[in-house]
């Protein structure tokens, strides 16, 4: 009877242990528990990380297992041994007045007593402690503990105080950010967001909600750059003290002539008449390259020595290559130079929002000299914009791949977005500019950035370089947690910071398949199965190479130059007799066409031509008309087309006389030159070359 009654007691009483003692924010529990026919205990064994509660008076103490030990380890098995947890006190549960828990806070206030009994956490307790208020807060998955609480984020501290994911590569980081971002955006529709994707994966995650910014759609106008940002983009690296002066000097004259709406006067100059005094090298305000080299080609003829023109030259050639580079147009390729920093604004910042609150700037096709350049204007007017708003429209941006940008090396990197990017980590909170950094090696990151992130994600970390940061940013309650960083599975992560109520480790909920981002790793096994790829899969492949800094508008004007001057064959629905369409598009009008007076000629023989004279006047100038990009030929077209338009020269054939600067291919001589025209019968071909020579003329101007 007496054993029955202290069998029922003991399956009454769910505690493990007792306190045997308490060291500020630390605790040790001896374990003790049922013992079975062989000595081992058999009680519920706490792991690590495991979540404990301590009832005291009026409060329950929870704790988290940070370490687990057998200080002196029985000789045979059965023998009786000592079992201690070590516990990390992070926060109480205050009780209600019938005794039950209902409020968590963090810290402790009444402290556990020795020999107070240790128990695992119920559930209710362990909803109070990790959920919160749930109002505010938004579920990313769920605690490794109880796969039934959902994990909570809070998004106010989330992005108030900053965070960070951080991660080796293939640990999901990428699945991660678009996680985290994605339940933000579900409750919070009216959201701005700005994310820097410098792989071009997350187009993908969010393809209801995102405006994709990318090389070919931007418009960062090189008057918002401010003036070390324009020094990096047209000098570059080195010592360059002279263009450095001279650009100082001319930039703000160049920004006054704009402002005042008139000609440039060269007496006023002479004079000092023109107020550039108005404006600094970095007011964001419109100017003209052309004033800014027509400042240049002055100065230069007030020179008396000529040996102090070399400066000048070399920085006017600089400006006039970068400004027709097609992968600067972005940023120079504008028609016309007008005030259009709200439009600009409006769009990175969704203001308003119109159903897209997160922007992604695909940094993938940016020339990678000025990559950082863009990066820190972007970040620099994310930081001006919260400021000047105060603080009414909240900006996070995220840096993806964040070593980049803002690396531990002070020799490395640019500084200007080092300090752009520090400027948002320590002062953005005030203004409602909140921060989000992303890399694979915290231990190359700027260790003042990464202190300002209050919230951690760490993802899977075998180097201890990167471990060693992780742990001095995590408190010595949830230290034990990161013993698991090198063991932690494909979704896991230990989070810990403001943004989480407690340190936890948490399994991240799995991704929709349509939202997931182009990072997943390459099945090299899968591919290498069978060969892929012929001449043609190459041609695609150096056409989407060469065309990568193409805007989208150059890429239909090259398809239809290629259509006039290739003579590639019309679509069975294209209309024969339909007039050439010259949708100009003047956006690199002023760059030099390169001649081809040198190009190799292709050696395949093919069918001879016939006369220009005798050809249909629908042969003479095919038909301008738009196409995809790719001007690759199918073989089917090629004979048709060789055959309507002329055979390629054999070897060793001279090929015949063009107009120089075109893009035409080399006709060879026909196999067999027929008798000499009379001069009234090659009178029609004459005007059909003259019509299309001014055609391209016409599409150059």
């Amino acid at each position: 009877m007496q054993a029955s009654q202290h069998a029922s007691a003991f399956d009454a009483d769910i505690t493990i242990g007792r306190i045997v003692s308490v060291t500020g924010a630390k605790a040790i529990v001896l374990l003790d528990g049922r013992v079975d026919a062989s000595g081992r205990k058999t009680m519920h064994r706490p792991e690590m990380g495991t979540l404990l509660a301590i009832d005291t008076t009026t409060t329950v103490v929870l704790a988290i297992v940070s370490a687990l030990s057998v200080p002196v380890p029985a000789q045979r098995e059965g023998d009786a041994e000592i079992w201690i947890a070590e516990l990390g006190l992070v926060g109480e549960l205050w009780k209600a007045a019938g005794g039950r828990a209902q409020t968590f806070n963090r810290g402790v206030t009444i402290y556990p007593a020795l020999g107070d009994r240790v128990r695992v956490a119920n559930k209710h307790e362990l909803e109070i402690a990790f959920c919160g208020d749930m109002s505010k807060s938004v579920r990313v998955g769920c605690i490794r503990q109880d796969s039934s609480i959902p994990a909570m984020v809070r998004v106010d501290d989330l992005l108030g105080k900053h965070f960070a994911i951080l991660g080796t590569t293939g640990t999901g980081k990428s699945c991660t950010t678009a996680l985290i971002l994605r339940s933000i955006l579900e409750k919070n529709p009216a959201a701005h967001i700005v994310l820097l994707d410098p792989h071009n994966e997350y187009a993908t995650a969010f393809p209801e909600w995102a405006e994709v910014v990318s090389p070919r759609n931007m418009h960062l106008p090189f008057w918002l750059l401010t003036f070390e940002e324009i020094v990096e983009v047209l000098i570059g690296e080195g010592e360059r003290k002279a263009e450095i002066e001279i650009l100082q000097e001319l930039i703000p004259i160049a920004k006054s002539r704009y402002s005042s709406g008139r000609a440039p006067q060269a007496n006023n100059l002479r004079r000092g008449v023109v107020d550039h005094g108005r404006y600094t090298v970095d007011t964001p305000v419109p100017y003209r390259i052309s004033d800014l080299t027509g400042l240049i080609d002055e100065r230069m003829g007030k020179l008396e020595n000529k040996r102090d023109l070399a400066p000048y030259r070399v920085l006017k050639q600089r400006i006039d290559s970068i400004s027709q580079d097609s992968r600067y147009g972005f940023m120079f390729g504008s028609l016309t130079v007008y005030d259009g920093m709200t439009q600009v604004l409006s769009r990175i910042f969704r203001v308003p929002v119109n159903g897209k609150p997160i922007t992604i700037l695909e940094l993938t096709g940016i020339p990678t000299e000025i990559v950082n350049v863009v990066v820190s204007v972007l970040c620099r007017m994310t930081f001006d914009f919260a400021l000047w708003s105060e603080g009414q429209v909240p900006v996070t941006i995220v840096c993806e791949e964040a070593h980049r940008y803002v690396p531990a090396n002070p020799s490395a990197g640019f500084e200007p977005c080092k300090r752009a990017i520090a400027k948002i980590a320590k002062e953005g909170r005030k203004y409602g500019a909140s921060l989000c950094i992303v890399t694979q090696r915290p231990a190359e990151i700027d260790p003042t950035i990464l202190s300002q992130c209050n919230t951690v994600f760490a993802l899977r970390m075998s180097n201890d370089r990167d471990q060693a940061i992780v742990q001095s940013a995590i408190s010595d309650t949830g230290s034990g947690l990161l013993e698991f960083l090198s063991a932690l599975g494909q979704r896991e992560a230990i989070a810990f910071g403001d943004g989480v109520t407690l340190p936890v480790r948490i399994r991240f909920d799995e991704l929709p398949r349509a939202a997931m981002p182009r990072s997943s790793s390459a099945k090299f096994t899968d591919r290498w199965q069978k060969s892929v790829g012929d001449e043609g899969f190459l041609e695609q492949i150096v056409e989407r190479w060469r065309s990568s800094g193409v805007s989208v508008e150059d890429h239909s004007s090259i398809a239809m130059m290629a259509d006039a001057l290739l003579g590639s064959a019309p679509r069975e629905d294209a209309h024969m007799g339909e007039a050439p369409r010259h949708d100009h598009n003047p956006r690199y009008a002023d760059v030099p066409r390169h001649q081809d007076s040198h190009a190799e000629p292709r050696y395949e023989q093919r069918a001879p031509a016939a006369p220009l004279a005798s050809r249909e006047p629908a042969q003479q100038v095919p038909a301008l008309r738009s196409r995809e990009p790719s001007p690759l030929r199918s073989a089917a077209q090629e004979p048709a087309a060789a055959q309507r338009y002329g055979s390629e020269p054999a070897y060793g054939a001279a090929p015949t006389a063009r107009p120089a600067g075109s893009m035409l291919r080399r006709e060879a001589a026909p196999a067999a030159a027929p008798a000499p025209a009379p001069a009234a019968a090659a009178d029609p071909a004459a005007p059909s070359l003259r019509s299309l020579r001014d055609r391209l003329m016409q599409r150059q101007r």
